[in-house]
């Protein structure tokens, strides 16, 4: 397939772009991606995903338009603080994750959508899967009725989840 700019040259590269729910599919020759900004990579302008990370965690919306100096998160494993990681893109150590979470959070919402993996089931234990999800679904609903002091469909949701956590017992 030929470059959508230039129609001249092969397309080697293969863009895909989603603004407000709309999806843009570009193939572009290097010459034609590098003119319009396209391309991130090269023998000058090297790009990994650490540099992406890097980029997305420049934008800290805990400590935007916060003025008090607060003392920096680190990890107490390996000594990393937010600032660090947010410079280099690479944890120090698994417990990282954990140090940094009120951090990371709000950045995988706005990444993601979302911070749990909501992914394809797969075929074989499907089933199980599926029952272990609405489960957690029910357990939460739940929770938020007994917060919200609706104590019959409360009653009617813990039910449901007896039901669920037998045929689940029986599987």
């Amino acid at each position: 397939m030929n470059c959508q700019e230039c129609g001249i040259r092969p397309a080697t590269l293969h863009f895909t772009k989603i603004v407000n729910g709309q999806k843009t599919e570009y193939r572009l020759c290097d010459v034609c991606a590098r003119e319009k900004g396209e391309l991130i990579s090269g023998p000058n302008n090297a790009f990994s995903i650490h540099n992406l990370l890097s980029g997305l965690l420049s934008y800290d919306p805990l400590s935007a338009g916060n003025k008090a100096v607060e003392r920096p998160i680190r990890c107490e494993s390996c000594g990393l603080t937010y600032a660090q990681f947010s410079q280099s893109g690479r944890f120090g150590c698994s417990d990282c994750y954990k140090a940094f979470e009120t951090r990371l959070e709000p950045l995988f919402k706005r990444v993601h959508g979302n911070t749990e993996h909501g992914g394809k089931i797969p075929k074989r234990a499907g089933a199980t899967i599926s029952k272990k999800r609405r489960l957690q679904e029910l357990k939460q609903l739940l929770a938020r009725k007994i917060e919200r002091e609706e104590f019959e469909e409360a009653a009617q949701i813990r039910d449901r989840i007896r039901e669920l956590e037998q045929q689940m017992d029986r599987s």
